[in-house]
């Protein structure tokens, strides 16, 4: 993972969305706790444990993030948007919570490669044929790129609340 440093005028693009994924995954995320700060000490009964009756359990939201982070490099690859190959709301592995937690990492790790890969004549250049396509086609890649890091915001503060709820 890449070191996380403070924002400047004369950061490029790139430099400051790798910044808030890194924050986001595993660093100092100004929201509040990062992903892995958050899931990071979670036992598996806890991890797949429904403290809130119709809500999605922590393991199940950190399925989730993972798929929807390799369906955004897989984009980013040349992929036409689809659901994640794993499904939007996948099923525990055979590995279990261990494999969860080394799958938001590896998920991490390829989407911030793809990323650096990315050559910036293609930032603004939109990601799949149109908006009617649906599953995010019709925006361009940087918007992609920001919406990934929102999305991991926002499980991340649901993953957050049902730890607090199982404590």
């Amino acid at each position: 993972m890449g070191a996380s440093v403070g924002y400047s005028a004369s950061m490029k693009e790139r430099e400051r969305l790798l910044d808030m994924l890194d924050r986001m995954h595993d660093g100092d995320a100004w929201h509040g706790p990062s992903v892995m700060n958050i899931v990071r000490t979670l036992a598996a009964a806890d991890a797949e444990a429904r403290p809130l009756a119709g809500a999605h359990t922590i393991g199940e939201i950190a399925r989730h993030v993972v798929g929807w982070r390799d369906e955004v490099r897989e984009r980013i690859g040349g992929k036409a948007p689809a659901l994640p190959a794993c499904g939007d709301w996948p099923p525990p592995s055979a590995g279990g919570w261990t494999a969860t937690l080394a799958d938001l990492d590896r998920s991490h790790r390829q989407l911030r490669d793809a990323i650096v890969e990315l050559p910036q004549s293609r930032w603004d250049a939109m990601v799949g044929p149109s908006r009617e396509a649906g599953l995010g086609a019709g925006v361009s890649y940087a918007r992609m790129l920001h919406g990934i890091i929102q999305h991991d915001a926002y499980h991340a503060g649901q993953m957050a609340l049902l730890k607090k709820a199982l404590a």
